[in-house]
């Protein structure tokens, strides 16, 4: 069975050489090359597009440096890719089992120097895919003015991990959680909230005190089931850590 691209993956690279791009996406990571209306390259619910005009970073405007792009993609199967990319001709590293993000990953570079990561969760039990199911994971955004004092922030007071970090892009996690710490812009103004279940509301309360976190009260039960904390970010975003009971 042929190892899948399983998410969506919408991204535009700058390339030097659109030809030689679309020949390493198609002949070694196995993706559909297609021209029109653009140069694409397209694998399930991934799709590429092609240029040799530079991208420009979202929140300066500057042009990013060519090669510096980092792709992720989610597969069903990440040994039977990692021997399919390798069989092709790709200098794909060893997998590695990735702890504190629970997934099984490899990675390569492509032509120009971008980092293409391929990866699978460990995290639950494999289980049959119900086509009938769309959502399975949720990323908060949350607004900053300052992405990297942010980051800092969320290390240090709430105990995330950093699983991408850029100038104006923060990916956080903790345990099975993940949010995005985003720069402040017209696009996206004002604060953000954010809502979280945990397995013990009181131990993680005790916790974030100790770190220093803007913690706004102690947990508090309440009728329909559920005991919570707020904490407020350095900039006014509003996350709330909850536990259910009966």
């Amino acid at each position: 069975m042929t190892a899948r691209i399983v998410a969506p993956v919408s991204r535009q690279l700058s390339v030097a050489d659109v030809d030689r791009s679309i020949a390493f996406y198609r002949d070694v990571l196995g993706f559909e090359a297609r021209s029109a209306p653009a140069a694409e390259v397209v694998s399930g619910p991934a799709r590429i597009a092609l240029t040799t005009t530079a991208t420009a970073n979202d929140s300066t405007g500057e042009p990013r440096p060519r090669g510096a792009a980092i792709l992720f993609f989610e597969t069903d199967d990440v040994r039977g890719m990692h021997k399919q990319v390798v069989a092709r001709g790709g200098s794909a590293s060893e997998l590695e089992r990735v702890n504190w993000i629970k997934m099984r990953m490899f990675q390569l570079q492509d032509p120009d120097g971008h980092t293409l990561w391929f990866g699978q969760s460990f995290a639950e039990p494999d289980r049959p895919k119900d086509p009938r199911r769309q959502l399975h994971q949720l990323l908060p955004m949350l607004p900053l003015s300052d992405v990297a004092a942010g980051i800092a922030h969320y290390q240090q007071a709430l105990g995330f991990h950093i699983n991408y970090a850029q100038a104006d892009l923060g990916v956080m996690d903790r345990d099975d959680v993940t949010l995005l710490l985003i720069q402040r812009t017209a696009q996206y103004t004002g604060i953000g909230s954010c809502e979280a279940y945990v397995n013990d509301a009181d131990a993680l309360h005790a916790e974030l005190v100790q770190r220093g976190a803007n913690v706004q009260g102690a947990p508090v039960s309440h009728p329909w089931g559920l005991r919570d904390f707020t904490v407020i970010d350095l900039e006014g975003n509003r996350l709330v850590f909850a536990q259910t009971f009966e």
